[in-house]
C-alpha cells in the first residue's frame, strides 16, 4: 500500500480486513473463489486506487451493493486517516454481508461508516457527494440507482471492465452526462468511470 501512502496503522487495518475476509469466506463466499488467491491486489488494491479521485471536499459517499464492502469498506478505512470527515454508508441487501461488514467495522473501530441492510431502491430522502459501485451491474442499471441518491454537483465513481465504451453508449440513451476514463493499475482491460452532470432524458 506504500503507492497509496497510508500510515503503518492504516495499512494493519486494511491487513485486519484482509484477515477476516479469509476466515469469513470459507463459511459465507463473499467473493469469487478465484478471486481469492489474490485478494490484496484483486479487491484491496482495486478498491484503494479510487480513494485519489474522490473530490476532496466531499462529505459524504454511498457504495452501492457492497458485498464484502469493496470498494466502501477499503475507502472507509482510508478516510479515517486522509479525509476523517468524509461518511460513507455502505447499502447491501445479502443479510450475511453486512453481518459480515458489520464485524470489520467493529474489528477495525471505523466509525465514520454506516452499513445498511437493504435494498438500494429503498435508501431515500439521502443525497450524497459520491456514490461509488464495484461488480454491480451494468451501468445504465448503475446510473438509475445512483441518480435519485446523487446532489447536485455529486459524482459517482464506477470501476468497469473491458465492455466499458459499449456501457456508455447504451447507458446515453436514456441518461447525458460527462465522463472521464480513468486506467485501472490492476488490469489492464479494466477503466474507473468518473461521470458528472447526470441528467435524465426523459425529465
Amino acid at each position: 500500500m506504500t503507492t497509496y501512502n497510508v500510515s503503518r496503522e492504516t495499512y494493519d487495518k486494511l491487513k485486519l480486513y484482509q484477515q477476516a475476509l479469509c476466515e469469513w469466506q470459507n463459511k459465507f463466499n463473499l467473493v469469487s473463489k478465484n478471486s481469492m488467491e489474490d485478494a490484496w491486489n484483486r479487491h484491496f488494491i482495486d478498491s484503494a486506487q479510487l480513494f485519489s479521485l474522490l473530490p476532496p471536499t466531499a462529505k459524504s459517499l454511498v457504495d452501492l451493493g457492497s458485498g464484502a464492502g469493496f470498494p466502501g469498506m477499503v475507502l472507509a478505512i482510508m478516510a479515517e486517516e486522509k479525509t476523517p470527515y468524509l461518511k460513507l454508508m455502505l447499502v447491501e441487501s445479502i443479510n450475511k454481508k453486512t453481518v459480515f461488514l458489520n464485524y470489520v467495522k467493529q474489528v477495525c473501530n471505523c466509525s465514520n461508516v454506516e452499513i445498511v441492510n437493504d435494498r438500494i431502491e429503498k435508501v431515500t430522502n439521502k443525497k450524497f457527494d459520491v456514490v461509488t459501485a464495484r461488480a454491480l451491474t451494468a451501468l445504465a442499471d448503475l446510473l438509475t440507482y445512483a441518480y435519485p441518491l446523487l446532489k447536485k454537483n455529486g459524482i459517482c465513481i464506477f470501476p468497469k471492465g473491458r465492455s466499458f465504451a459499449e456501457e456508455i453508449k447504451k447507458a446515453q440513451n436514456n441518461w447525458t452526462f460527462e465522463y472521464q476514463t480513468i486506467p485501472s493499475r490492476t488490469s489492464p482491460d479494466s477503466v474507473i468511470l468518473i461521470i458528472k452532470k447526470l441528467k435524465n432524458k426523459g425529465r
